[in-house]
């Protein structure tokens, strides 16, 4: 809907349980996002480049790695909780303000903070802190914006509307490396350039977002078995929501080895040098951004015309795991980047097929951001279980980074396992 031509308006939904019903245009689309790009941007940009460098300078090459680990683990393991803990909190609001806009403001001011804390860190402890408060925080935001989906977008429309979120995922690691790139080499700057950015487009979809509200007495008190089932989702009970979790936690997982070991690969396994892993960063990025960005766009809107799901998603994954075995066997930078375009493909098809999908098995429509909270886990998860596993496997292979990858694509192929055993969703 539309107050007025120059302002493009998602459909209103102010109860507690429905959910929306009219078809949104492409303005609200491009709006919606944009903001969401702008939250991948700014978690994105250290995770693939800036924070690697920052621990690297702070403890040199050889420890850099185990330290990344502790750092990236740390703040993945705050991220399981904050995800549907400001889910719940946001499905509980009753601010005039609206159920979603207040925690997407929190969420950007605190994240800032996280972000101004690792750029000016002297020691890895600040560091560690700076990420631990940006995850808790930018997972704030995200559990919100997320929860936008369901909240405004018809069921008719969420393939094509997560397909253009899933290119969302691409085109903010090519902004985010391209602004690194730019500021490099001053460290603040690097940091805090992709943030200034990004939040101009949240602070813009914050102010036009005629958000759900929910009046005051609506839900039951709150209590300490209602805080604990904010963190859990019944497996027996929602079998389809657990396996779709299942799949998205393997694939998280095969990601999250790519994303976070890239830097290293390309120094160790490829013999770049570190004035050349930033731009190399940026070229593989962009490479794999081209294959997800078609990807994602097609394989959504191929999904909501003939109504599947399950299969887009399976196929998806299997792709992936092939071009994670690809990586692993690379010789050189060329066949990296073979490897990454592969990947691009898999990653676009199943970011935005598995979005739809897992919005079409919520446990319950009264509590969205809640059960996107938990769903979002599986994101955040893998960033805690990776850094664990990868120094395992690299000391038991002798540091050969093709065993590493070879397990990433494991991941990948039994995350299409996973999905193969949804039931409601064809």
């Amino acid at each position: 809907m539309r107050r007025g031509p120059a302002e493009p308006r998602l459909p209103a939904e102010t109860n507690t349980s429905g959910q929306a019903s009219g078809r949104v245009g492409a303005g609200v689309i491009a709006l919606y996002a944009l903001a969401f790009m702008a939250s991948c941007l700014m978690l994105i940009a250290p995770l693939l480049v800036t924070l690697a460098l920052k621990v690297g300078d702070l403890v040199g090459a050889e420890a850099a790695p185990g330290r990344l680990a502790l750092t990236l683990a740390a703040g993945s393991f705050l991220a399981l909780f904050a995800n549907p803990l400001f889910g719940k909190l946001s499905d509980r609001t009753t601010s005039r303000f609206g159920m979603r806009r207040p925690w997407m403001l929190l969420g950007l001011a605190g994240g800032t903070v996280g972000i101004a804390t690792i750029a000016y860190a002297q020691t890895l402890i600040v560091v560690v802190v700076g990420w631990c408060v940006a995850q808790v925080f930018f997972n704030a935001l995200l559990a919100v914006q997320v929860a936008v989906l369901p909240d405004q977008v018809p069921a008719e429309q969420r393939g094509m509307v997560s397909g253009v979120l899933g290119v969302c995922v691409p085109v903010a690691s090519v902004c985010g490396t391209y602004l690194v790139n730019v500021f490099s080499p001053n460290t603040a700057a690097m940091f805090l350039g992709p943030v200034a950015v990004g939040a101009v487009f949240i602070v813009l979809f914050a102010a036009v977002l005629p958000d759900r509200r929910l009046t005051a007495g609506t839900l039951p008190r709150w209590s300490w078995r209602e805080f604990a089932g904010t963190f859990y989702v019944s497996p027996r009970r929602h079998r389809d929501f657990s396996w779709v979790f299942l799949s998205r936690f393997l694939f998280v997982m095969a990601f999250a080895f790519l994303t976070s070991y890239q830097v290293y690969y390309l120094l160790a396994h490829l013999g770049s040098s570190q004035e050349r892993v930033p731009h190399q960063v940026f070229v593989g990025t962009l490479v794999s951004s081209a294959g997800v960005v078609v990807a994602s766009l097609l394989g959504g809107k191929l999904s909501d015309r003939c109504g599947r799901r399950r299969v887009f998603v399976l196929a998806a994954a299997v792709v992936y795991g092939v071009a994670m075995f690809i990586v692993g066997l690379a010789g050189d930078f060329s066949a990296f980047l073979v490897g990454v375009a592969v990947s691009g493909v898999g990653l676009g098809v199943y970011v935005a097929v598995d979005l739809a999908l897992v919005t079409q098995v919520l446990p319950s429509a009264a509590e969205t951001a809640k059960d996107m909270g938990v769903f979002n886990i599986a994101n955040a998860l893998p960033y805690s279980v990776a850094p664990m596993v990868a120094p395992a496997i690299l000391a038991v292979s002798g540091g050969q980074y093709s065993a590493l990858f070879a397990f990433a694509g494991a991941c990948a192929l039994a995350s299409a396992l996973a999905v193969s055993r949804v039931r409601a969703v064809r």
